[in-house]
């Protein structure tokens, strides 16, 4: 295996993932969908056939927002949910939960989810929509903010489960990536 690119096939589609080192000693293959408008729809198109029970979706920015989007279209949902990293103004009366670090962050963050937003998900079958599952920092984060709002977590979807998180059974995933710790 070249320790500069990993090759890996997404449901059809063959991806070459750089490898990056993101610590002293580790080095992930880094996905990244921002401005790859082909392998976006591929991978979206992908996940909404293999959801199969949910009323809205839910997304982390920034990432999972393009692949959000194309999940929405396909299972013809009008609105779907964005958890920000940030808080925006028109959030003032929304929820916040804040989230250990995740393996491409390193640091603590918080999830901030508009009223709106959170109205959208009460009550309802959501699905937890996003590019890559790794530790499961990001996804606890979502799944603590989706209860807060009252929603019903019935699917948790991702393009790629790296490493251990391939081993999880309460995620589904389109393929797998290593991670590649240092001698």
């Amino acid at each position: 295996m070249d320790k500069k690119v990993f090759s890996v096939d997404i449901a059809g589609y063959n991806a070459q993932l750089p490898i990056l080192s993101i610590s002293p000693t580790l080095d992930i293959a880094f996905f990244n969908l921002h401005g790859n408008q082909k392998l976006t729809e591929h991978c979206g198109k992908q996940l909404a056939k293999i959801i199969t029970d949910c009323d809205v979706l839910i997304t982390a920015e920034s990432k999972g927002l393009q692949l959000c989007h194309v999940v929405a279209r396909e299972l013809g949902h009008e609105y779907y949910a964005v958890a920000r990293k940030s808080k925006k103004l028109y959030m003032q009366d929304g929820l916040d939960v804040l989230i250990d670090a995740s393996i491409t962050t390193g640091k603590e963050q918080h999830l901030y989810l508009s009223k709106h937003d959170a109205d959208l998900l009460k009550g309802k079958k959501v699905c937890i929509v996003d590019d890559v599952v790794s530790t499961g920092a990001s996804l606890k984060g979502l799944e603590n903010i989706v209860n807060l709002a009252g929603g019903i977590i019935t699917e948790k979807v991702f393009v790629l489960a790296e490493a251990d998180a391939a081993n999880r059974t309460d995620v589904k995933y389109l393929a797998v990536i290593p991670v590649f710790p240092h001698n």
